[in-house]
């Protein structure tokens, strides 16, 4: 690996980790993520988390940092996935599981079927075109048994009314908005 493409980035507790420069990984911001995280501050606590377009795992790092007990990440690609992996061994837990799948996330997701998450964090590239099928798999394959939130760019991406999940709200942070669903 070209540890030249490494920058580090600070987590809860102030923690250190490392995220690839350049434009292939979009770190979530700090204040959205921040922010994300008093959204659900009471159900992070032993709560199952699901890492989608996973990046650089800074979302499933905080959220073990905060106390998650289980994270599952799904990213396409290898350089991140290893990042991924050293960043949450290096913030989980004895008594934390984790898991980083490489590959298509509409593949990936089917293979999760039987398993339920409490939070759900999905933050694909705000211009891809699978919002509303990772939606639909979620629903379908009954993954989801809390929340979820989508991270989008009202500007590029979207998203279609979803007839299976329960928008309960939308936040906005500049230009990024982030629509929460439940069952």
């Amino acid at each position: 690996m070209n540890f030249q493409l490494l920058i580090s980035m600070r987590i809860y507790g102030n923690r250190e980790i490392k995220t690839l420069s350049g434009k292939d990984t979009r770190p979530t911001t700090s204040k959205v993520r921040e922010a994300l995280f008093n959204i659900w501050r009471d159900e992070i606590e032993s709560a199952s988390w699901l890492d989608l377009c996973a990046g650089n795992g800074t979302m499933g790092a905080e959220a073990l940092c905060r106390g998650v007990l289980e994270a599952v990440a799904i990213e396409k690609s290898s350089i991140a996935c290893q990042i991924i992996r050293e960043n949450w061994q290096k913030v989980a837990t004895k008594d934390q599981k984790f898991k980083v799948l490489r590959g298509d996330i509409l593949e990936r997701l089917k293979s999760l079927k039987g398993e339920k998450f409490d939070l759900i964090y999905f933050d694909p590239p705000y211009h891809c075109d699978f919002y509303d099928r990772v939606l639909d798999i979620i629903t379908d394959y009954q993954l989801l048994q809390g929340q979820i939130a989508v991270e989008y760019d009202p500007r590029k991406s979207k998203i279609k009314d979803q007839q299976k999940l329960q928008l309960i709200q939308t936040k906005f942070y500049g230009n990024i908005a982030i629509n929460f669903y439940q069952n």
